[in-house]
């Protein structure tokens, strides 16, 4: 990964959190999270068995023209679609699930992208579980990033480096008051992280 990207706090425990979005006491989560663990005892392979499950049996809704929208953890697993927030919502609610520290990362592509970090090996890998079905190159790797799409500075796209906790209140906020419909997503998604991360959503009863 980047050599500039770094978390944002300096307690793994905060990566282990659970709140209304990343719901990983929510029993289906845990349920789901039990049986990833068929992969084994290396939480490596766990955490690669829960990465191949968001990215490829959870659907984004631009690739599939899906009109719903989600964004709390335990709701995308139910309903097995959305964005790219969505779906890092779900894979870091996996993840923390087994006791594997996870973030949330953004790039500044068309739209304001999401996708996560995770903490293995003593060390922050990013990746990207957004689904590979439109040209994306997403996989999974801890040593080279494999992340769906690279950013293209001369086209004003950027990398935020940051490791978040939580998932982006811009981000959360616009998911839960957007009406689900056809292009959703063309209705207010951000296209940037504000200049200064906030750590507050406008909608607190969330956290």
């Amino acid at each position: 990964m980047s050599p500039l990207a770094s978390p944002t706090s300096d307690r793994l425990s905060d990566y282990l959190a659970a709140d209304a979005v990343v719901d990983h006491g929510h029993p289906a989560i845990r349920a789901q999270a039990d049986a990833l663990k068929a992969a084994g005892d290396d939480p490596v392979e766990r955490a690669r068995a829960a990465f191949l499950f968001v990215r490829d049996e959870v659907e984004h809704v631009i690739d599939a023209a899906d009109p719903r929208v989600t964004w709390r953890a335990s709701d995308v697993l139910r309903e097995r679609v959305g964005i790219c927030h969505a779906k890092s919502h779900l894979l870091a609610a996996l993840l923390r699930a087994q006791g594997i520290p996870a973030g949330f990362c953004y790039q500044e592509l068309s739209a304001l992208h999401g996708l996560n970090a995770v903490y293995l090996h003593g060390k922050w890998s990013r990746l990207d579980a957004r689904g590979n079905r439109t040209g994306a190159g997403g996989e999974f790797s801890l040593d080279v990033e494999r992340l769906a799409w690279p950013v293209d500075a001369a086209r004003g796209e950027r990398d935020h480096p940051e490791i978040h906790p939580a998932p982006a209140p811009v981000v959360v906020d616009f998911l839960m008051t957007v009406a689900p419909g056809p292009g959703w997503y063309e209705k207010g998604l951000p296209d940037a992280l504000p200049p200064r991360f906030p750590t507050v959503s406008k909608n607190p009863e969330i956290w």
